[in-house]
């Protein structure tokens, strides 16, 4: 049977000789002097722009994501545009690709880990409980909880508690919030080992209030950080730090083996 052609379609943009429109805002007369690029991208994310409260709480979202010191994702970046400085772009993009389970994308995981605990639309329910029945199952499967501790941030991750605070001002801090700290609080407790909400267990849960899929969370950390890793390319064009990151890699690397010279 012949394949049935499906239609293609697109409800983001559209423009013609006189007129550029995207979510149904007129680019230049609604957009550009308008809206700030946090608002923009909430409005192209959502298609609807969002409140004074979603605005604050997201913007401080992506805020929080922009920048982290030299983090694997930021020496990669110097380090490829150290070897393609006629590439910016692949620069950023070798940082970006080290935006995983490890570094930014674990909030991924705890807003799934959420969602997957308490389903959008759930109400009434026993959060203390689910609680602990996650910590039980993760604890048992040997698995990492996500969005707890911090190998630097001990004991608190100072961003966490800021983040909460502007969600509880925003009339935003609801059960995913409360569901977070309680798994925290559970795993803590039968783990015995200090395990504060971090970062991106916060940023998973603020976007689990908002809304957002939890398959897209991981995107606000490449958004965020691609301005990040444009600062340092920036500082590394002025001030080069990568050259010597390489050399004194391969020399301490390889001391143990080298001979004297003849």
């Amino acid at each position: 049977m012949a394949r049935k052609p499906q239609p293609i379609r697109s409800d983001i943009a559209w423009s013609n000789r006189k007129r550029i429109v995207v979510r149904g805002k007129d680019l230049p007369n609604e957009v550009i002097g308008t809206l700030n690029l946090g608002d923009f991208s909430y409005l192209q994310l959502t298609g609807r722009m969002p409140t004074p409260q979603q605005s604050r709480v997201y913007n401080a979202i992506l805020v929080t994501l922009v920048e982290h010191g030299l983090t694997p994702s930021a020496i990669a970046a110097r380090m490829t545009y150290a070897g393609a400085p006629e590439s910016l772009q692949a620069a950023v993009a070798a940082g970006l690709c080290g935006l995983g389970t490890v570094f930014v994308g674990s909030m991924e995981n705890a807003a799934k880990l959420l969602y997957d605990t308490l389903p959008p639309g759930s109400s009434g329910a026993d959060l203390q409980a689910k609680a602990r029945e996650v910590v039980e199952a993760w604890r048992a499967a040997k698995r990492i909880l996500p969005g707890m501790g911090h190998p630097i941030h001990k004991p608190v991750d100072p961003r966490a508690p800021r983040l909460f605070q502007i969600a509880e001002e925003c009339g935003l801090s609801g059960d995913y919030v409360a569901l977070m700290k309680l798994i925290a609080a559970e795993a803590e407790r039968q783990s015995g080992k200090s395990l504060p909400v971090n970062a991106t267990g916060a940023i998973g849960a603020l976007c689990c209030e908002l809304g957002f899929p939890w398959k897209v969370v991981r995107g606000f950390g490449v958004m965020a950080r691609a301005v990040g890793l444009v600062g340092h390319i920036m500082e590394e064009a002025e001030r080069p730090i990568a050259n010597e990151l390489w050399l004194r890699t391969e020399e301490e690397a390889s001391a143990h083996m080298r001979q004297p010279d003849e």
